[in-house]
């Protein structure tokens, strides 16, 4: 495909050889100026007519009279025509294959355009209609629609036509709106989006230090979708927009009209953007000559080479235009083409008879064009045609580049004939990632459908006669202009002035800027400060212990948010704590159940009940997290979950180091453990207690309390959770406390000798004190990572996991064996535990007979 392109790219550069005598090369043209057959069609929306019906007294969808000939629709047609017959002529894009058209009117009225779009989408086989499930493999008998010029138009059919995802490449709709694919996933189009043109306005006012403008647009889907789009923009720089109107399309714009020129007046505003399509802009600059308004108009690019406005008597009494095209090149043989169509059609006009009047044929929406002859090679050598002719010409190049990819094309065959289907998603997805040299410009889209095309800056230059179009400028990306090429029609032919401010807001204080006191930024108050007066020009902070938000105009005192008890929040933390609750008193039923049998007693006896009833405890307290916090709560929190916790670490503790006692001595542990697990358990209990009860006397002592926390609180929010202050380092302390019985009993039960054929108490301390440890030491880095809010939750569902860990580790194997397998409840299970037997005396004892069973 690299040898035929650059083959195209090199007879483009050197035209003049590739076609020497442009009339031969299209010596064979159809003289019909609105249909040419082909193996592809492409469908061509033009406003060839103005509207002549009265759309408000239409009750009945007939068909809608349009008969006065737009010179600028037609003239682009002919653009149409002349690029499909150069397409067919050259034999290089689509070689064995003609390329036909089908050319209707849109009369620039909604009611009109859907009428062709609905014949465009008929079924190539059966030119109907027909409701289909799937569309998939569905052939148009268009394959590509081109138009149509005004985005009201492309407004109407452009989602119709996204549903079949039939390729549409508009030459003139420029509304932003277009670039969203979701809502028009077929469109592409060769001339910017208004996005863009809006933002080299902006460019251009800033450049001179206008920043008090007025708009006004057309009340149609162009010019109100300007108008907001650079009312929008200006909003985010220096440019006050002072006054916006709409001139009205469908009804009588005379009392508007009237309407917008006075607040122009009224606002005293020297630079107006007028974002309109043509005629609206026409009526709109007819009253501004009647009251002899003078101002810079920035023209938009609907209208600004419009020979209906450059036609207008004493135009040049208005001031300054400035105007905004699309950046193009000339069509060379354009005129010659369009000369020797025009002589073709005299010819035979002589052999044939003029149509009908009043026969309303779409497929001739032209009557008059019967007429036409040489003397009106005008229709392509208007300003505005030659400056729309290429918009029109890239966009047949683009899709006849397409079909050539398609249809894997060279210079001198394609691989798929004249006959191969074309479905228009396949071709839709070629057309993306399309790019043509047209005329030394190399046109490509982005993913939005828009063209890599900019702006020209043009200026109107009145002369005796007539108007003239100077380039003054130009923007893609940035501005670039010409100040010295500038002629400004003021009283000293110097740059005007167009400076003030609208009002600020509320929240927002006037900050002078320049050299004009009355202009200036609106600034806004930040938080913490507030706009006390609306002639203040300094934001002021608020008094201690308020605060505000930004622009405000006063100060609040701050409020505190809490885990109430309706939140989710504490319904899950509340329902996490039931839960667990029902474990652990489970537990203790069982227990309880049981009480007296080897393995309660192997367990701690009568303190594996007082561990239980301390892990409810530290389960319950922690339901002092929840509900508005105060000075007592925030004394109560931690120390009383920490001491609960205490006692039962402190009771497997005790159970550990008599495991490990008995198991590496056993010998001179049997008379000693009656002592360890009465007297001695319960001494090392009490002490553990009286240490954890130490350091949390210490943690009340030194922390501070909730009324001082707050009252020594920096305010800078107006909303807050509240918590209860947390003294790191006493916290520290009375977990760390914790920590280390749990991490004692682990080293102990961890080393200590499993007895043989007996159950393992170690190994249920091990997990206990292992998940216990890790379940804290993962809490360290996610909490110091939290906000206020978040370190409450985890605080509560760390203590929570830990009390599950004792719970599950501990508790549950012991329930097991007590409810699953009772015949395992022996002293002969737990004969080391519980009266210090060695641990290779099992080895000994006979192996269960009758069935019984070990547990290992």
């Amino acid at each position: 495909m690299a040898a035929p392109f650059t083959l195209l790219v090199l007879c483009w550069a050197f035209r003049s050889s590739c076609s020497q005598n442009p009339p031969e090369l299209f010596q064979n043209i159809s003289t019909n100026l609105f249909n040419l057959p082909g193996d592809i069609l492409l469908g061509g929306l033009f406003p060839i007519n103005l509207l002549s019906s009265n759309l408000s007294q239409r009750t009945r969808p007939d068909n809608i009279s349009c008969e006065s000939v737009n010179k600028l629709g037609l003239g682009l047609a002919l653009v149409m025509k002349y690029a499909v017959d150069e397409i067919n002529a050259q034999h290089i894009l689509l070689p064995g294959i003609k390329l036909g058209f089908e050319i209707y009117d849109t009369c620039k009225q909604s009611a009109v355009v859907v009428k062709p779009t609905m014949s465009f989408l008929t079924a190539k086989s059966n030119k109907a209609l027909s409701v289909e499930c799937d569309y998939t493999e569905y052939e148009t008998s268009i394959s590509a629609v081109i138009g149509p010029l005004t985005s009201e138009m492309t407004s109407a059919i452009g989602k119709l036509l996204g549903f079949f995802l039939m390729p549409q490449v508009s030459f003139g709709a420029t509304s932003d709106k277009f670039s969203n694919k979701l809502l028009y996933p077929s469109f592409f189009r060769t001339v910017p989006s208004d996005k863009w043109q809006v933002e080299a306005m902006v460019h251009l006012l800033k450049r001179f230090d206008w920043n008090w403008v007025a708009v006004v647009g057309s009340e149609e889907e162009y010019g109100k979708a300007g108008v907001q789009e650079f009312s929008k923009l200006a909003e985010n720089t220096t440019i006050c927009v002072a006054y916006q109107g709409l001139i009205p399309v469908y009804t009588d714009p005379e009392s508007a009209i009237d309407t917008i020129i006075n607040n122009i007046n009224a606002t005293k505003v020297n630079v107006v953007v007028v974002f309109s399509i043509g005629e609206p802009a026409a009526v709109f600059f007819t009253e501004v000559i009647k009251r002899n308004v003078t101002a810079v108009w920035i023209g938009s690019t609907s209208w600004s080479m419009s020979n209906r406005l450059t036609s207008l008597d004493n135009i040049e009494r208005v001031g300054t235009i400035i105007g905004f095209t699309e950046k193009t090149k000339p069509l060379d043989l354009l005129t010659n083409y369009t000369r020797g169509l025009l002589a073709k059609l005299s010819k035979e006009r002589e052999r044939t008879a003029p149509p009908a009047r009043g026969s309303n044929d779409p497929k001739n929406p032209c009557p008059q064009c019967w007429n036409l002859s040489t003397t009106n090679i005008s229709l392509v050598e208007d300003a505005a045609v030659r400056q729309q002719a290429f918009s029109v010409y890239a966009a047949i190049y683009s899709v006849a580049q397409a079909l050539h990819k398609l249809l894997q094309c060279n210079s001198t065959a394609c691989i798929h004939g004249p006959g191969t289907q074309i479905l228009p998603w396949k071709l839709l997805q070629v057309l993306k990632n399309t790019s043509v040299d047209i005329n030394g410009i190399h046109l490509m889209f982005d993913s939005e459908g828009n063209p890599n095309i900019g702006y020209e800056i043009i200026q109107w230059v009145w002369n005796a006669s007539d108007v003239t179009f100077v380039t003054v400028g130009s923007f893609h990306k940035e501005l670039s202009i010409n100040e010295s090429l500038f002629k400004w029609h003021t009283a000293n032919s110097k740059v005007p002035q167009s400076t003030c401010s609208a009002d600020c807001g509320k929240g927002q204080v006037r900050r002078v800027k320049g050299f004009h006191s009355c202009c200036f930024d609106c600034i806004n108050c930040t938080e913490g400060t507030y706009q006390e007066k609306d002639e203040d020009i300094q934001c002021k902070q608020c008094p201690d212990r308020t605060w505000s938000t930004s622009r405000s105009t006063r100060c609040v005192n701050p409020t505190f948010s809490y885990f109430s008890w309706d939140t989710p929040e504490a319904w899950g933390l509340t329902l996490a704590v039931v839960l667990l609750l029902v474990c652990e008193i489970s537990v203790g039923v069982v227990f309880l159940k049981h009480r007296g049998t080897p393995v309660i007693t192997a367990s701690g006896g009568a303190l594996s009940f007082v561990a239980v009833v301390s892990l409810m405890g530290a389960s319950l307290s922690l339901l002092l997290f929840l509900g508005q916090p105060g000075d007592l709560v925030c004394r109560l929190q931690l120390p009383l979950n920490s001491i609960f916790q205490t006692v039962a670490l402190s009771i497997m503790t005790s159970i550990s180091l008599q495991i490990l006692y008995a198991t590496e001595f056993p010998k001179t542990a049997a008379p000693h453990l009656p002592v360890l697990r009465g007297p001695g358990t319960l001494l090392f209990v009490l002490t553990c207690c009286a240490l954890q009860a130490g350091l949390c006397g210490f943690f009340v002592q030194h922390g501070n309390l909730l009324s001082e926390y707050v009252t020594n609180m920096n305010i800078d929010f107006l909303t807050t959770f509240l918590a209860c202050p947390m003294l790191l380092s006493g916290f520290a302390l009375i977990q760390g406390f914790n920590c280390a019985m749990a991490l004692l009993s682990f080293m102990c039960t961890f080393m200590a000798a499993k007895p043989l054929h007996q159950y393992n108490l170690a190994r249920d301390i091990t997990f206990s004190s292992l998940f216990y440890c890790v379940t804290w030491v993962t809490f360290i880095p996610i909490y110091m990572s939290l906000n206020v809010k978040h370190r409450s939750i985890a605080h509560v569902l760390f203590s929570l996991a830990s009390n599950l860990a004792l719970v599950a580790a501990y508790y549950f194997p012991k329930c097991h064996l007590l409810l699953r397998k009772p015949e395992l409840n022996t002293t002969v299970q737990f004969g080391t535990f519980l009266e210090g037997a060695p641990v290779t005396q099992a080895t000994e004892e006979p192996q269960p007979q009758n069935g019984e069973r070990t547990l290992t």
